[in-house]
């Protein structure tokens, strides 16, 4: 069998908790788990954070606070309209009832798609045209683009969400939505 090795996280060099051949009295030169005090190898105690400053500096002239401004909310007629979504003064207007304006999470996922074929009568020409000439394969150069899909808007205030699918009618659709999309962000700050 194997002897019992002396415990090297006591203090006593005999590892019996005490005077060689005297039981452990617990409490006196025991292990105590954990860091102690801090020492080299030991994180160091957090410093006091340091306090505020009186005043926020601002660029005109130091020492002088900002004052806060609050820009009102725009009143009367919309300011933008995506799909059923109508942002009227500071107020959200969808058909899933109204939200506020301030503080509203807007996001958009493009699920478009352009494809760009060969129409079939360019096909026609250029066989119709190769037999006569060589120009003929030229016409295989004509390309037409076609937009599917739609954008979907969401919005998000006051507790409420609200999703609404733009269709995309071009390739240049997804950049129109973004922009009205980053004004109504604008407006939500």
């Amino acid at each position: 069998m194997s002897e019992q090795q002396p415990n090297p996280y006591t203090s006593d060099p005999a590892g019996q908790g005490g005077q060689p051949g005297t039981p452990a009295t617990p409490g006196q030169g025991d292990y105590k788990w954990g860091p102690g005090e801090a020492s080299y190898g030991y994180p160091q105690p957090y410093p006091a954070p340091p306090a505020p400053p009186a005043y926020q500096p601002t660029i005109g002239g130091a020492g002088i606070p900002a004052p806060a401004y609050n820009a009102p909310a725009p009143v009367g007629g919309a300011g933008i309209s995506l799909g059923d979504i109508t942002v009227a003064g500071d107020q959200i207007i969808t058909p899933s009832g109204n939200m506020p304006l301030r503080g509203a999470m807007w996001n958009a996922t493009d699920f478009s798609r352009t494809e760009e074929k060969i129409p079939p009568h360019a096909i026609v020409l250029a066989i119709v045209f190769f037999l006569f000439c060589l120009l003929g394969l030229l016409f295989l150069l004509m390309k037409e683009k076609t937009t599917t899909g739609y954008i979907q808007v969401t919005v998000t205030s006051g507790g409420r969400h609200h999703s609404t699918m733009i269709p995309a009618v071009d390739a240049y659709t997804y950049q129109w939505v973004m922009s009205q999309l980053n004004y109504a962000r604008s407006l939500s700050i």
